[in-house]
């Protein structure tokens, strides 16, 4: 798992706004390989449904993963015969690889991707986009599982899909209901900070990536889709959930571990209710104490377990002293991991001491209570002994629980913000500006002022109609921007990672 620093937070979300621009406001990859007889009917079909349907400027782009046959051939003319389509060919195989390198250098706000085989029906493609250009989501998913979805293909590939998606639940808490439907979309401004995060260039990518960002918290919206197996796809059902298996393990590990940091993109919008400031009501304190108090439950009866191994070789006292001390070791990890949700391993040993002190109040309020009941009598009812222990140990885990939220893990999201705000001025995607300019034949630096670099985006464009006549494609030819320097739409896009041209993967 990769854990380079991302481009920077994310901006607000904000409604897209509407007007006259030559940028395409969606961007619709294909990614194929060896498809030369499912390419044309696929695109053809495509682009007369959002040329019906799609109320603004669009763009279909062909993303060939070093196919062998005449793929390439069939790509180039379609590019040449409709204005609307371009193309690029990779020398590596892999969806993944192909869907991070079209999106990273893509210019148009939205970005989706689809499967050459079209088992999606099309009239879910603009449910899927609209809450991404109205703001409301950031990522958008097709479900074939949800209760309205209506789905035909055969017992086997059921039982494959609905397997993983347990599998993503039980695993990694996955929330979102089918993690393998080509048919997804993401906003460009996420894209940009999300992708370097993304370390898989094959079928596992699309998994990653939602995984990854709802642990960041972004919205993550699912549309349910009308979906005909293909009893022709050429996907190899068993390497592609092998693979997917090591990409959960992978994945699993380094968030268990805290080895990727998702600090940087958790609470990354400033339009968060959860955010707001509000008088007497401390962040997070709910959630916090139902942790609290579960990790208080489990670690008793770690306490117990330990107390019952130590007490068979030795004395009450020392076992009892063993059993509180490990168990109070077990009890701070797990309240730093799981209710306060400090991540990775810096300030741990600090954490684990101030733990231990936190410990020892607590033991020496309880036994301060009963020496002080001993004191005040000579023969306590044993019913006094537990009445003083039950109130003296409800003061200690209240004690306990102020001083771990004040003390040991103090809320730390206001310094986050102020490092936020800094890294707000910084344009949000080198990658992406590097690789445009380097295709328009302009430096870099000529559009560190312009807003389209800097977490912004430029007006929504409008297909123009004329009265009587059928609306004009050639001015929004796909691949050109708004100044039409753009020639020839046949990209040459660069790796946005020199592992993306591994000639070690087989994918």
């Amino acid at each position: 798992m990769r854990t380079d620093s991302s481009p920077g937070n994310l901006p607000a979300r904000e409604h897209l706004p509407a007007g006259n621009a030559g940028t395409p406001v969606l961007d619709v990859v294909i990614p194929v390989y060896n498809e030369e007889k499912d390419l044309q009917p696929c695109v053809l079909r495509l682009h007369d449904h959002l040329a019906r349907t799609f109320p603004y400027a669009f763009r279909i782009t062909i993303a060939d993963n070093a196919s062998t046959d005449t793929t390439p051939q069939v790509a180039a003319r379609l590019e040449a015969e409709i204005p609307e389509v371009t193309s690029f060919r990779l020398e590596q195989k892999g969806r993944g690889r192909a869907l991070r390198t079209v999106w990273s250098a893509s210019d148009a706000p939205i970005l989706a991707y689809m499967d050459v085989d079209l088992s999606t029906d099309l009239n879910a493609l603009l449910p899927l986009v609209a809450p991404l250009i109205s703001g409301h989501s950031d990522l958008a998913i097709g479900s074939r599982l949800s209760r309205s979805s209506r789905v035909v293909r055969g017992a086997k590939r059921e039982f494959i899909s609905r397997t993983y998606n347990l599998i993503l639940r039980g695993s990694l808490q996955a929330r979102f209901s089918d993690a393998q439907c080509g048919f997804k979309a993401i906003r460009r401004d996420v894209a940009q900070v999300l992708l370097p995060l993304v370390e898989d260039s094959g079928w596992f990518f699309d998994t990653e990536m939602l995984v990854l960002a709802e642990r960041a918290g972004l919205r993550i919206h699912e549309v349910p889709v009308d979906w005909v197996d293909d009893p022709d796809s050429t996907v190899h059902i068993a390497k592609t959930a092998t693979d997917d298996l090591k990409g959960v393990w992978r994945v699993g590990r380094a968030l268990a571990t805290g080895s990727l940091s998702l600090d940087r993109l958790a609470r990354p919008f400033g339009d968060d209710p959860r955010d707001r400031e509000l008088d007497d009501v401390p962040k997070g304190l709910a959630r916090q104490l139902v942790g609290f108090c579960v990790v208080g439950g489990l670690s008793t009866l770690f306490y117990l377990l330990l107390y019952s191994g130590f007490r068979s070789f030795t004395g009450s006292q020392i076992a009892n002293a063993l059993a509180l001390l490990v168990s109070a070791v077990a009890n701070t990890a797990a309240n730093r991991r799981l209710t306060f949700g400090v991540r990775g391993r810096g300030g741990a040993v600090r954490h684990q001491a101030q733990g231990l002190v936190v410990f020892g109040i607590g033991l020496a309020l309880t036994s301060g209570s009963l020496a002080a009941l001993n004191a005040a009598t000579s023969s306590p009812a044993h019913a006094t002994e537990l009445a003083v222990l039950i109130a003296a140990n409800l003061a200690a885990t209240v004690l306990r629980f102020l001083l771990f939220r004040a003390w040991v893990f103090p809320d730390r999201r206001d310094a986050d913000a102020e490092s936020s705000a800094v890294a707000s001025h910084v344009p949000s995607s080198p990658t992406y500006s590097t690789a445009l300019a380097h295709h328009q034949g302009h430096h870099p630096g000529q559009y560190q002022d312009q807003h389209q670099f800097q977490g912004q985006h430029p007006p929504l464009p409008q297909r123009p109609e004329a009265p009587g006549a059928p609306y004009d494609t050639a001015q929004f030819r796909a691949g050109e921007a708004a100044d039409r320097t753009w020639g020839d739409s046949t990209m040459q896009m660069q790796a946005v990672r020199p592992h993306d041209h591994d000639p070690r993967n087989a994918r």
